[in-house]
């Protein structure tokens, strides 16, 4: 068998949302036979995405039958020129927004990143919420980091999460009174001075509304795409569609809308109510074109576990885990479908 022959089988195999083969799209990199080995370079964009796993199995399938063992390595290129790139040892940024404050943008942060270093990916969360820092808090670290040889911050790890936040270095109850100008100075120079490492995903909290952190990051940060977090009533999709248009100035992909507080499950009666109203965030992605990434339940265990700091994507007990999980799929699902679209758009020009 050579590279060729492997190629042509490789033509059988779809991707799940470009709606062509995987070599037409040109997202294979390189093919390499070695004695038994075969060794297929791919362009997939998005660690432990359920959607790149299935590439990689069907692929494996192929080949189950013969003589030859299938390597598989993923290899894809950042949409940003290598002297432009401030974060080069990250390979996705995930930026979290929303158009209010209240609304659950911070836990879902943290339970995003949680979920995603459970899965085994090499994770990074910065809390850019310099007026309102709280996931020290959220995922139970409030020490003071670290200083590396070299003067770098050396960022806290918990529940397989690197991250930093202004919580960290102020008092706990000092409050932050900075104008735009320190506001851009502390973010920049928080992200380009910690010791991040290799990152498959760093998650980036911002505070809510559309202000100099917001700006700051998009000016200065190649980001991957964006999440959008609502709850169902009218006035916070008013605000959301605010932080959607800074993202479409800025170029910068919205990854889809996360719906929070969306039921409460009565324990007494088993019966869900709908406190702030049912089904407008998904009816309002519907109508912007834009992909719905899932529903989470008001679950008393998701305020219990952002005041304990163990987030309840980990909490078997929380009906919320679930929510989480699936939210967290789609993030990287379309994460995934995106990197791949960008790289054959670019064979295509």
């Amino acid at each position: 068998m050579d590279a060729q022959e492997v190629q042509d089988l490789l033509s059988s195999i779809p991707d799940p949302r470009l709606g062509n083969d995987i070599v037409s799209l040109g997202l294979v990199n390189s093919i390499t036979i070695e004695e038994s080995t075969i060794k297929i370079s791919l362009v997939l964009g998005a660690p432990y995405s359920t959607e790149e796993r299935s590439i990689a199995k069907q692929i494996r399938d192929l080949f189950s039958n013969s003589k030859f063992e299938v390597e598989i390595s993923a290899r894809s290129e950042k949409n940003v020129s290598p002297e432009d790139d401030l974060l080069p040892t990250v390979k996705n940024v995930i930026a979290v927004a929303s158009g209010k404050g209240g609304v659950g943008k911070s836990t879902v942060s943290v339970n995003l990143a949680t979920e995603l270093a459970r899965l085994g990916a090499r994770v990074g969360l910065f809390d850019a919420d310099v007026y309102g820092p709280n996931t020290p808090r959220m995922i139970g670290h409030t020490d003071e980091p670290l200083e590396t040889k070299d003067g770098k911050i050396q960022p806290p790890e918990q529940f397989g999460v690197k991250f930093i936040s202004l919580g960290l270095l102020v008092g706990e109850n000092d409050p932050v009174i900075w104008r735009g100008p320190m506001v851009h100075k502390i973010i920049s120079q928080l992200l380009s001075d910690v010791n991040w490492g290799s990152l498959d995903y760093l998650i980036i909290d911002l505070p809510p509304g559309t202000g100099d952190a917001q700006l700051t990051l998009l000016q200065i940060v190649s980001v991957t795409g964006a999440v959008i977090v609502t709850t169902p009533q009218s006035v916070v999709l008013d605000d959301a569609e605010k932080s959607l248009k800074m993202f479409d100035t800025h170029g910068t992909p919205i990854l889809g809308l996360v719906e929070n507080m969306s039921g409460f499950l009565c324990p007494s009666c088993n019966t869900v109510h709908d406190l702030f109203g049912t089904g407008t965030s998904e009816i309002f992605a519907n109508e912007l074109e834009l992909p719905f990434l899932g529903r989470i339940q008001l679950d008393p265990l998701v305020r219990k576990g952002s005041d304990d700091g163990f987030p309840a994507v980990l909490n078997p007990d929380s009906i919320a885990q679930s929510d989480f999980q699936t939210v967290c799929q789609n993030i990287i699902n379309n994460v995934g479908a995106l990197t791949r679209k960008l790289h054959s758009d670019n064979c295509a020009d």
